[in-house]
């Protein structure tokens, strides 16, 4: 079965993240489905909405760390690979915002790491009460290298600063506070509906106007400054490759603290 399931109902496409046992991580299959996805509706001119969401009751738990933690190869092949993986990321959260469709995101359960990069690359965000978001990289003896930016860009600087230093894990009313999400709302049910209310009011824009706005959106500045992009890789790819990420991911999957936790 597709890592990423795919539907259509008139102008509106639904992406479904569909690795619910691993809460929707990013393995290397899914993401290349997202990617042949995200490339089609890039020109698809009849498509007018993308919603992104996540099977079993998550979003997206970022990057499988085991994949991250893979120590085959030698070092100089693993640093590669490493590279070439925060590459990719920072292009799919620049794919996923540049697309003409109005990209909405529907939160449920956890929203991690690179699946804050999909949370914030969105025009409109929308969760349920039981959403939780993190940037826990520090934690796990890497860096959020490609969702900084974003998360930026939709919080501020100040409010992304603390999350990412703290590394602690933000309820969806404390998102809301800080402008990580747009709305919150009681559990699945109104999920579903409040993001069928927001399909139905972008339905009401024409299509060339809303794609344009976009562009005049994205033309206000970009994300990041020019470097930032091949410098996060370079910053992810030195700490994944370290110690301090074989020893904080083991430490996740073994459900212990780092050795460097107090």
């Amino acid at each position: 079965m597709s890592e990423v399931l795919v539907s259509r109902e008139g102008a509106v496409v639904t992406a479904t993240l569909n690795r619910p046992a691993r809460r929707n991580a990013m393995s290397a299959a899914l993401v290349a489905a997202l990617d042949a996805l995200l490339a089609d509706l890039a020109a698809d001119p009849t498509a007018r909405v993308l919603v992104l969401t996540g099977a079993g009751g998550h979003f997206c738990a970022g990057l499988d760390l085991g994949e991250v933690g893979d120590a085959s190869g030698d070092a100089a092949t693993r640093l590669a690979a490493q590279l070439a993986r925060n590459r990719r990321t920072g292009e799919r959260f620049a794919a996923l915002s540049a697309l003409p469709q109005v990209v909405i995101a529907r939160i449920e359960g956890s929203a991690h790491a690179g699946g804050l990069g999909f949370v914030c690359g969105a025009d409109i965000a929308i969760a349920s009460a039981d959403a939780r978001f993190a940037a826990p990289e520090t934690r796990r003896g890497l860096v959020p290298a490609q969702i900084l930016p974003w998360m930026v860009r939709r919080m501020g600087r100040a409010a992304a600063t603390r999350m990412v230093l703290e590394g602690r894990t933000l309820t969806a009313p404390e998102a809301a506070a800080v402008g990580l999400v747009h709305q919150v709302v009681a559990d699945a049910a109104a999920l579903d509906a409040a993001v069928a209310a927001s399909i139905a009011e972008i339905l009401q824009g024409s299509p060339l106007a809303l794609a344009e706005t976009k562009r005049l959106l994205a033309a206000l500045g970009p994300v990041a400054p020019a470097g930032y992009a091949e410098a996060g890789a370079a910053a992810f790819s030195a700490c994944a490759t370290g110690p301090e990420a074989k020893e904080g991911i083991l430490a996740f999957q073994q459900k212990r603290k780092p050795s460097w936790a107090r």
